[in-house]
């Protein structure tokens, strides 16, 4: 993994929070997501996402010890990145942990640039996060059954992406349930 681990710092009782980045929708954005759940669950079975919670996650950080919040708020204020457009395009399903998800036809560059810097900049603050190759996908169904075969087209989803956010992810009695902690403008594309 990439990234340095920050275990050594932690006092064994500090409270750690289990946090994310994201691009974050807005409720018009997220209902347009939410409409593909009802087909795929005909078609999949499953458990639909609470509309909710529907966002692409950027960098997954995992546990991050409390006191390191303020630093963490501080490295995201240095990424310095474009504003640009998702589309949603692809219903595609990943049978090792039986979700369906939607996802652009290729990762726009910005979307990119984005992760690519905020990767950076964890790294210099010596923050350790789950670094893998960046598919970006918006889940909408845990738990579904489907084979190798193509699912069908939907509705593309045009999402104008002018911040990121920091993200909370706490387990509750209807699941996770995510807060958003602090919004990061992206700077205005031309």
């Amino acid at each position: 993994m990439n990234g340095v681990s920050i275990g050594a710092m932690n006092k064994p009782d500090e409270k750690k929070l289990r946090l994310f980045f994201a691009c974050w929708p807005d409720d018009a954005e997220r209902v347009a997501m939410a409409a593909w759940q009802p087909p795929l669950r005909e078609l999949c079975g499953g458990r639909a996402m609470r509309t909710d919670t529907l966002h692409v996650t950027l960098v997954f950080l995992g546990e991050v010890a409390e006191h390191r919040l303020q630093a963490l708020l501080l490295t995201a204020r240095e990424v310095n990145c474009p504003g640009f457009e998702l589309i949603l395009t692809t219903v595609q399903y990943w049978g090792h942990n039986h979700i369906a998800y939607a996802a652009p036809d290729a990762v726009p560059s910005r979307l990119a640039e984005l992760v690519g810097e905020l990767e950076r900049s964890l790294r210099r603050h010596r923050f350790h996060f789950d670094a893998r190759p960046y598919k970006p996908h918006v889940t909408l169904l845990r738990n579904a059954q489907w084979s190798d075969a193509r699912l069908p087209p939907m509705t593309a989803v045009r999402w104008r992406v002018d911040d990121f956010a920091l993200v909370q992810s706490s387990n509750g009695e209807e699941g996770a349930r995510y807060e958003v902690l602090a919004r990061f403008p992206l700077r205005n594309a031309a």
